[in-house]
């Protein structure tokens, strides 16, 4: 028998507040149009002035665990994968366990950007299959509003704020493809490409910073790289495009997402989208499109999933799990 990571649960939170494009055509040099055509985001979510990224974590805790049928109590370890953390320190995560009231267990933060709930995602499952825990939380939480430079359109056009969560707990199967489960992972970072999306600020600066992005220059190295590292992750178990049931992407962009597809030969009626609804909310992205996915029928028990992401850093990787 070999050990499996299996989802035992899923849920998201967003942000009251809705933000259509419209809006931005008032401070920028922009148009509903324009934003359509080169993203595919039609709205997105901001925070609350006083909503912070641990209080919209918790609230996505909260639908997991409620979909699990568990308790707070019930979770050995949570992980929060944020750029966007309320405090240097502590943790978001120690900070949402505290407000879930969960007593026992761990509770810490993964950095990586856009591509963070995939390697937090990476580090849940080897927690897993160590046996060093039974159920692990994964959240991904962002609060990119606070980050966005409002005079330059090419930024703050993108991102918007929300959380998704999921519970991972200890499962068996007969070490195949058929096992429910994380079968797979591959992650990658290149800090020689640092400089063309990145925030030019933080703690040793001693300022907040604003979000900063060569467009371009992602998109290229999104492409190719998001492509690369789901056919990677899906050789590693003897798997192809042709297997997929659903990729769920990260959600930049559109552009992105339909070239991703192409490259790995599955139709976009196999992909969930959500990036028109949520704009690109970074870390959180990829739960909220699983739980998205979820709610509406399209991800079922079984179904064969690939994941992907990438972010500044850069850092970029994917998950082959069967639902």
């Amino acid at each position: 028998m070999t050990t499996r990571a299996v989802v035992r649960g899923i849920g998201h939170y967003l942000p009251e507040r809705i933000v259509p494009n419209v809006e931005f055509e008032k401070i920028v040099e922009t148009t509903d149009e324009w934003i359509r055509s080169r993203s595919g985001i039609e709205r997105r979510h901001f925070a609350a002035e006083d909503e912070t990224t641990s209080q919209m974590a918790a609230n996505a805790a909260r639908a997991a665990l409620a979909d699990a049928g568990l308790e707070a109590g019930d979770i050995d370890a949570l992980i929060v994968a944020t750029s966007t953390a309320d405090l240097t320190f502590p943790s978001a995560a120690t900070m949402v366990q505290a407000e879930l009231g969960m007593e026992t267990g761990y509770a810490f933060d993964v950095q990586a950007v856009c591509a963070g709930f995939v390697f937090a995602l990476s580090n849940a499952n080897a927690l897993i299959i160590s046996g060093q825990a039974n159920r692990v939380m994964v959240i991904g939480a962002e609060t990119f509003s606070r980050i966005m430079d409002w005079t330059d359109r090419g930024t703050c056009v993108l991102f918007g704020d929300g959380a998704g969560a999921l519970i991972l707990e200890t499962g068996t199967g007969d070490g195949t493809t058929a096992d429910r489960g994380i079968l797979s992972v591959d992650l990658n970072s290149d800090g020689r490409h640092r400089d063309i999306l990145y925030v030019d600020g933080g703690v040793s600066t001693q300022s907040t910073g604003h979000l900063r992005m060569e467009g371009k220059e992602v998109f290229r190295h999104a492409v190719e790289k998001l492509a690369q590292t789901a056919h990677t992750a899906l050789e590693k178990v003897g798997l192809s495009g042709d297997d997929v049931d659903w990729i769920v992407p990260h959600q930049a962009n559109l552009r992105i997402i339909k070239s991703t597809a192409q490259r790995m030969n599955v139709p976009m009626e196999r992909v969930v989208v959500t990036v028109q609804d949520h704009g690109n909310t970074s870390a959180a992205s990829i739960p909220l499109a699983l739980s998205v996915g979820v709610e509406r029928g399209q991800i079922k028990t079984g179904d064969l999933i690939v994941t992907e992401a990438i972010g500044g850093g850069l850092a970029w990787g994917a998950v082959v799990l069967r639902w």
